[in-house]
């Protein structure tokens, strides 16, 4: 009997796309392989091929394996799962053809082969059957760190990498408790994933890679970064090390955005929204007059709180433009556009809705609580004062704020004069803030404080409690209210003495109460109200 000598497969790993960090083995191999295999998806594009073309030779047999399905729907009876694990089947069947008749086979991964790769598909149906070795590759989160500039972690750091598809609780716990972070699996995922840094307290930490080593790469604060901006291609990374070294970032506003126009050998097809961008240009180019912009307050958390009117004005928009999480808490309707973009681009923001508007759109702007109150009615009124959308018509629609949301969780605490202060020093000086808070406790009114912190502005509530005992009195109620209508809900009353700085975030607004604010405790919770009646 003659003994049959088997091909060997190599699962070569590529790097994350510069075609210069394949590994000296990994061109070698790809090189001399009788057989050159690598995915894609429908539309035949293949990044691994397209990383390995330097080194290939011509005539060689390639192996083209065509995903069946990515991100779209599929018939397939046994749903998405089944129809992929047919293919793999398949495609590890199209292989073993090869290597039984003693072909050595050269199958292509960007990054490693068993990082997040098909490559390890292939392996776990081959390996028992066939020799096989791994040429491993730079990754991708290594790419990013060195695109970023700065070192992931160092001494006990621990690095966690994540699936942006996990769920959003999920990703954010996971944030919460490591060191350092790198999130893949982007595109579609990422409004997920910024919702996950910001409810974690790590989003002002965090930074964006788009296509790491090659010649189209971006680097941006993870913030800046707009949800349609995003392909499948990217990286978050939540360095552990406060960064010493200047940042390579890009100016997010003047890169531009991902078109079908591009060139897409680094895209994953259905992996990026900017489709939905450029159709909503589109749509709004179809109309012949121009359009509005209505700015609306979706109150602070519950849909409860969204008012009817608002609700109408949500139904009858061609687009919606807003920050992430805002617009998030807003049902999907077909044919609708949606264009999310971070907090802080206001501005921009604005801009984009007033030229949707002047285009013939009806757009609706979504704030959180009441748009008038730090929030984007302001933005989009000043913008509009520039000429170029003089025709364009601007209506505000209110909403509950956060101050009164927080405020009715305990009874009263602003039933009579009171003031609202953004504890963000990010667009006016630390010490105009200073200023309106000794002015309005020596003025003795109850103060609801917005913005009070983030993850890299810490020390402003320390200094706020210390500025106001020096007119408050130590035991002077303070309710701390976080998340109220969300999911997460947590109201708490302390004295004001007390107010520890730790325990108080982004999500988190403040009441601070004046000489006339009572608290006292019932069988249904604490309750505090600010008397309506000074004593002369």
């Amino acid at each position: 009997m003659t003994n049959t000598v088997h091909g060997k497969l190599w699962g070569v790993g590529l790097g994350p796309g510069d075609p210069e960090l394949v590994t000296v083995k990994a061109a070698r191999i790809i090189a001399t392989a009788d057989v050159i295999a690598f995915h894609s998806a429908k539309h035949g594009r293949s990044i691994s091929r397209a990383i390995a073309a330097p080194y290939m030779r011509e005539a060689q047999l390639e192996e083209h394996l065509v995903y069946p399905v990515t991100t779209e729907t599929t018939n397939h009876p046994g749903g998405y799962q089944g129809a992929i694990d047919e293919f793999y089947e398949q495609a590890a069947e199209r292989l073993a053809t090869h290597l039984a008749a003693g072909r050595s086979v050269a199958l292509l991964a960007a990054g490693d082969p068993l990082f997040y790769s098909s490559y390890m598909h292939m392996h776990r149906r081959l390996a028992d059957r066939f020799e096989a070795e791994i040429i491993p590759g730079i990754t991708s989160v290594s790419a990013a760190s060195a695109a970023l500039g700065t070192p992931l972690v160092e001494g006990e750091q621990v690095l966690t990498v994540l699936p942006g598809t996990l769920p959003t609780e999920e990703l954010t716990r996971r944030l919460r408790d490591t060191d350092a972070a790198a999130i893949m699996k982007l595109g579609r995922t990422y409004p997920g994933v910024r919702r996950a840094l910001s409810d974690s307290g790590r989003l002002d930490d965090a930074y964006y890679v788009e296509r790491a080593s090659s010649n189209r790469q971006r680097v941006l604060r993870a913030a800046d970064v707009a949800d349609a901006d995003v392909p499948y291609f990217s990286i978050t990374l939540v360095p552990g090390p406060q960064p010493t070294t200047p940042l390579r970032l890009a100016n997010s506003t003047q890169t531009q955005r991902q078109t079908a126009t591009e060139p897409a050998a680094s895209v994953f097809p259905g992996s990026t929204a900017a489709e939905s961008t450029a159709e909503g240009a589109v749509a709004a180019t179809s109309f012949g007059t121009p359009g509005e912009v209505v700015v609306v307050g979706l109150g602070p958390g519950s849909a409860d709180w969204t008012t009817p009117e608002v609700n109408q004005a949500l139904a009858e928009a061609t687009d919606l433009v807003g920050y992430t999480t805002y617009i998030d808490r807003v049902p999907v309707r077909p044919g609708q556009h949606r264009h999310a973009s971070d907090n802080r681009v206001e501005s921009e923001r604005a801009a984009m809705a007033l030229d949707l508007a002047k285009q013939g759109a009806k757009v609706v702007v979504v704030s959180s609580g009441d748009p008038g109150v730090f929030a984007m009615a302001a933005a989009v009124l000043e913008e509009s004062a520039d000429q170029q959308w003089a025709g364009v018509r601007v209506r505000v629609l209110p909403g509950m704020t956060a101050a009164n949301a927080v405020a009715s969780r305990v009874g009263a605490p602003l039933g009579h004069d009171y003031a609202m202060i953004s504890l963000s020093d990010r667009l006016k000086p630390w010490e105009v803030v200073a200023q309106r808070l000794s002015a309005v406790a020596a003025a003795d009114m109850a103060i609801a404080i917005y913005n009070p912190a983030s993850s890299q502005r810490t020390w402003q509530v320390g200094a706020m409690r210390d500025l106001l005992l020096e007119h408050r009195k130590p035991d002077t109620p303070v309710v701390i209210g976080r998340d109220v209508g969300g999911p997460t809900e947590s109201v708490r009353v302390i004295c004001l003495a007390e107010l520890d700085p730790d325990e108080v975030d982004m999500r988190t607004l403040l009441i601070i109460g004046a000489s006339t604010t009572a608290s006292m405790d019932t069988d249904h919770g604490p309750r505090v109200y600010t008397s309506r009646r000074y004593q002369r």
